[in-house]
């Protein structure tokens, strides 16, 4: 669940920076995207609540204890607010209301990739 759902994390944004380079005149590819984009994010939706669901079961489950996973459980809170907030962008592209450039998404896409590698540092090494 969480390697699915981080693959729907890395693309829709990259789906974002296409969206904000479509020239204004080009509305079959603004559409073809838009709908790329929203058949994602309804399947990635389910996914990370699966993922983090099933996160929450080890966790309390199985009784893991540390800084450590309090850490990477802020962490996984802030990838769910990532998640929420590529709706938002999702909408505000299908309402026409994009505020950003596509540089912009080009560096928001990076954003997951920077915390997966803290993640998986922190739940491998356990460093505290």
């Amino acid at each position: 669940m969480v390697v699915s759902w981080f693959a729907g994390l890395f693309y829709l944004p990259r789906i974002f920076v296409n969206l904000a380079m479509v020239p204004s005149d080009s509305v079959a590819e603004r559409d073809r995207l838009l709908l790329m984009a929203g058949k994602l994010y309804r399947f990635m939706t389910p996914i990370g609540i699966l993922a983090v669901a099933l996160g929450l079961w080890l966790w309390f489950g199985f009784g893991f204890g540390g800084g450590w996973l309090h850490a990477k459980t802020a962490l996984v809170v802030l990838l769910v607010a990532y998640h929420g907030h590529c709706g938002r962008l999702l909408r505000d592209f299908q309402a026409g209301r994009n505020a950003h450039s596509h540089v912009w998404y080009r560096w928001f896409n990076e954003m997951p990739v920077l915390v997966l590698l803290v993640v998986t540092y922190l739940a491998v090494l356990k460093p505290f």
